[in-house]
């Protein structure tokens, strides 16, 4: 597996948005401590997901950063992307880690430590955990689990864990101590007026 970014960038697709530009901005400053996970709306076609996913791996490949894509792994094979990202309601992760081979990256979805166990004995390589905080860039989500959730699967699990679900610059420190080895963050970034040097300011609290 490759070596895993702290740092998450979760590309926004909501109109509006302009997910390529973000990611340019981010990997500047990131470089190979990025990880993309490329997420669309789920009313886009397959192909409209896999000519965003092509150019974010174009992006990635120059800073050695890594691209992954969510829910839909048939793209992430198709661009050669380093592998993919399951939520609740996607493949099982016994079956996400057949589709991806035993070499893939593959992140699932977890929020309890029953959960995160059953992903990591499935294959999972990494765990997306949350939400941390209350997030508007996705509907339908439970209630946020805070720091203390966060530090009840990471001390459960042997995987990296990445804090996810209204992650700001301000909630790092917190999430770190609660054992989290990185953050996951959509708005964080998308919606900043200066993404790189929102992106920064992420690095330096995830290093510190």
């Amino acid at each position: 597996m490759p070596s895993l970014g702290r740092l998450h960038l979760i590309t926004d697709t909501r109109p509006g948005r302009d997910p390529l530009t973000v990611v340019r901005a981010a990997l500047t400053v990131a470089r190979a401590d990025l990880v993309v996970q490329v997420r669309v709306e789920d009313s886009a076609t397959d192909r409209e997901a896999y000519d965003l996913a092509r150019r974010v791996l174009a992006l990635c490949q120059p800073y050695e950063a890594t691209c992954l894509v969510n829910d839909r792994l048939h793209v992430a094979l198709a661009v050669g992307a380093a592998g993919g990202h399951v939520g609740a309601d996607d493949l099982p992760v016994t079956a996400a880690r057949r589709v991806l081979g035993p070499t893939g990256v593959l992140g699932a979805t977890a929020r309890a430590p029953e959960t995160a166990n059953a992903a990591v004995a499935a294959g999972a390589s990494y765990l997306g955990v949350g939400p941390c905080h209350p997030t508007s860039t996705k509907s339908g989500l439970p209630d946020p689990i805070g720091p203390t959730g966060v530090r009840a699967v990471a001390d459960a699990v042997d995987v990296p864990v990445i804090a996810i679900g209204g992650v700001t610059a301000a909630h790092v420190r917190e999430l770190r101590a609660a054992g989290a080895y990185g953050v996951a963050v959509v708005g964080a970034l998308s919606a900043a007026a200066d993404p790189a040097q929102a992106t920064a300011t992420l690095i330096e609290a995830l290093t510190c």
